[in-house]
């Protein structure tokens, strides 16, 4: 499906919406004020392909910590403020790219002005970021409960906000940790306004079950060209959240660079440890930058025929296996040497 055109806002050197490439994003865990630590953690994010790192700013220190950071790293980083409209000013001027602020929050309008007009003179946009344990007391006593419309409108309100000021360097998201709710938060919001959208499924838990549910909901939108912007949110590594967020776009198509790893579920028939095999491949290709697919088949059944449509791939049985190049057989190795072999062969492509 047509991923649906919204306002273009630049984050510091990169796009996002417009006719520009989805982008991932994740969220430092560490202290913000531990410069180092911090540091650390996003050049990693970086080499993982994170597009933009967003940093919890909870207080002054924070805020002046940022100032380094930003010296050190490489790609847009966005503070995360709440209620204290200081650490938003404090944090443009030591140079982030990016406010995560809910204008509604941070008290009277001349807070807010002082905020926009300081975003307005360094070109720092607002993604205003509402999700389902943050909704206003009235919205709530409006509906009842948390739900898409309730979510909604509490998004609109704070746009609103920066509308009336003439601030229109927006970018929205409206998360739940409830898939289903999520999705139709999404939908909503999408046919009302033309600002991008940043999708996720808060707190979606564990690296396992929260990978599911952001799959599951990140990629039902995406499918319907909803989404600017992607942030996997999973307790663990944060790192992990960019594996699974460029995972998801590349299934999608919307990421074409780097190794596409295909393998079988193994059944009665396979006669290799395919498991062990696919595991130790992972691992292996992780760190080459080649726009291919392999295939990893356990026996004659599929496997030479998902070879055909792989770039190379093995296909084996009974203690050796077959490695292909376009549906050809190349070679014939021992189980034990299959690894090495394709990885070789991967190398030559």
């Amino acid at each position: 499906m047509k991923r649906k055109t919204t306002r273009k806002v630049k984050v510091g050197d990169i796009n996002i919406g417009g006719d520009s490439s989805i982008k991932v994003q994740s969220m430092t865990n560490t202290d913000t004020r531990d410069i180092g630590a911090t540091v650390a953690q996003i050049l990693r994010l970086q080499e993982a392909g994170c597009d933009i790192v967003r940093c919890a700013v909870p207080d002054q220190k924070a805020s002046d910590a940022i100032g380094q950071i930003v010296k050190e790293i490489d790609i847009p980083l966005v503070a995360d403020i709440h209620f204290d409209y200081r650490l938003a000013l404090s944090s443009i001027n030591n140079g982030v790219s990016k406010l995560r602020l809910n204008p509604g929050n941070i008290g009277s309008t001349d807070k807010v002005r002082a905020v926009v007009e300081a975003a307005q003179d360094k070109g720092v946009p607002i993604r205003i970021g509402v999700n389902s344990g943050s909704l206003q007391r009235d919205i709530l006593e409006k509906y009842g409960d948390v739900c898409p419309q309730a979510l909604v409108e509490s998004a609109l309100r704070h746009v609103e906000i920066l509308e009336k000021l003439n601030f229109n360097d927006v970018v929205i998201s409206v998360k739940s940790s409830d898939v289903t709710e999520m999705i139709e938060c999404y939908r909503l919001i999408s046919e009302k306004v033309d600002y991008p959208l940043h999708l996720g499924v808060t707190e979606s838990g564990t690296i396992k079950s929260g990978t599911i549910k952001s799959s599951v909901g990140i990629g039902a939108l995406l499918s319907q060209g909803i989404g600017d912007t992607i942030r996997v949110s999973l307790t663990g590594d944060p790192v992990e959240e960019v594996i699974v967020a460029r995972e998801i776009l590349r299934s999608l198509g919307h990421i074409k660079e780097g190794i596409e790893l295909i393998s079988c579920p193994t059944c009665g028939r396979t006669q290799l440890n395919l498991i062990e095999i696919a595991d130790q491949l992972e691992g292996r290709l992780k760190g080459i930058k080649k726009n291919i697919k392999v295939a990893v088949m356990g026996c004659v059944v599929n496997g030479p025929g998902e070879a055909r449509r792989a770039d190379i791939g093995i296909a084996g049985g009974n203690g050796q296996g077959l490695i292909f190049r376009k549906g050809e057989i190349i070679k014939k190795v021992r189980e034990e040497e299959l690894v090495e072999e394709l990885i070789a062969e991967i190398e030559k492509l």
